[in-house]
């Protein structure tokens, strides 16, 4: 009968849990990204764990470059296990009406992923990239290691963008 009672109890507060997990907002990009100061090379920071970045052991970087047709090239770098050098080389595009802020990249046709800057330091020092799932994110800095006040800055974004930031893995970076 107790058993069958907190059963029950279980079962009524579901809906409560259910109500909180809508109540997180929605993801928010930043409201603008000046892409000439925001292309260039970046540095991962820490990343949530990717199936696509599995054989990434460090040294990881992206470098942004803008394209004559006006879409921007990504290539993405990181050193493996081997202490091999892998490439990955793609194009993003900027979707209308999001100030630069919401990507839209593609490393394998057709398939495109959301690219969010979802944080960004002022002086461009950092930036926070997630997606409306929270399911991808990455810490990225203009150099390879951050200081302790600017990382936390970062990482404040993004907890306040919902993140969970438990599963975040800090990449090593050779100075």
């Amino acid at each position: 009968m107790r058993r069958l009672a907190l059963f029950t109890a279980l079962l009524l507060s579901l809906p409560c849990f259910a109500q909180a997990a809508d109540a997180i907002a929605p993801v928010q990009s930043v409201a603008q990204v000046e892409l000439p100061r925001y292309l260039g090379r970046w540095y991962e920071i820490a990343r949530y764990p990717m199936y696509f970045q599995r054989q990434c052991v460090g040294d990881v970087t992206a470098l942004y470059a803008m394209r004559q047709d006006g879409r921007i090239s990504v290539t993405n770098r990181c050193r493996t296990a081997d202490g091999k050098l892998d490439v990955a080389d793609g194009v993003a595009t900027a979707v209308s009406g999001s100030g630069n802020a919401q990507l839209k990249v593609s490393f394998f046709w057709p398939f495109k992923a959301d690219y969010w800057v979802i944080g960004l330091d002022p002086q461009y020092r950092w930036a926070v990239v997630g997606n409306p799932s929270r399911k991808n994110l990455w810490v990225l800095a203009r150099t390879p290691r951050l200081p302790e006040e600017l990382l936390a800055a970062a990482l404040a974004s993004a907890q306040a963008q919902g993140f969970d930031l438990k599963p975040l893995q800090y990449t090593p970076q050779t100075p």
